[in-house]
């Protein structure tokens, strides 16, 4: 196969770039079920042991957009290929023009802003190609990390809905945040004449 030209790709910004997951990917998405603290903070419960035919399974069926859940995955990937992490869009209400996504950054790759470049990617495709209006998320209490990226995104915290997980013993928090297309227009915007002065 030819070299792949990425220099007009939307899917992409200086330093990571989006891909349509597949069926290889299996490997990456069963090493991360044994990360508990992590999985935990994305599904709001501690899930049972993750096996290879679970993870090849989520592949095959989330391989080049076929999923029927609702939900369009994409793997996350360095510009040199390397796998950071998953994102999806998922929720989608076409009629209200709702969404929401979910994220998960490999551990090695945290805190290096992987997660918000690949969020702002994934937010301009939902609010400029497919029209809708609000991003709708939430956060587990306790896990800063993400309400952090929340706000540097831009999202508003809109309000707490109190013990509504049950994990390891302990009812706890979601931090409901949320996201306007005008919001999130505006803080483009910022972004840029900060990157301007520069």
């Amino acid at each position: 196969m030819k070299e792949i030209d990425y220099s007009d790709y939307f899917w992409q910004d200086d330093l990571i770039r989006l891909r349509g997951i597949r069926p290889e990917d299996w490997e990456d998405d069963y090493l991360s079920g044994f990360e508990t603290s992590a999985r935990v903070k994305l599904e709001c419960a501690v899930e049972l042991p993750p096996t290879m035919s679970a993870a090849r399974t989520f592949a095959e069926e989330n391989a080049d957009f076929k999923s029927t859940n609702g939900r369009i995955m994409f793997t996350i990937e360095s510009l040199k290929g390397e796998s950071l992490g998953g994102i999806n869009l998922n929720s989608i209400d076409e009629r209200n023009g709702t969404f929401s996504i979910g994220i998960v950054i490999d551990k090695a790759f945290r805190g290096k802003g992987v997660g918000t470049r690949a969020m702002t990617i994934l937010l301009k495709y939902a609010f400029f190609e497919r029209r809708l209006n609000k991003f709708n998320d939430r956060v587990l209490a306790g896990n800063e990390a993400s309400a952090k990226m929340m706000l540097k995104l831009g999202c508003v915290q809109e309000g707490i809905r109190r013990q509504i997980y049950y994990i390891n013993g302990e009812y706890k928090d979601a931090i409901l945040f949320g996201l306007t297309k005008d919001e999130f227009s505006a803080k483009l915007k910022e972004n840029s004449k900060e990157h301007e002065r520069i």
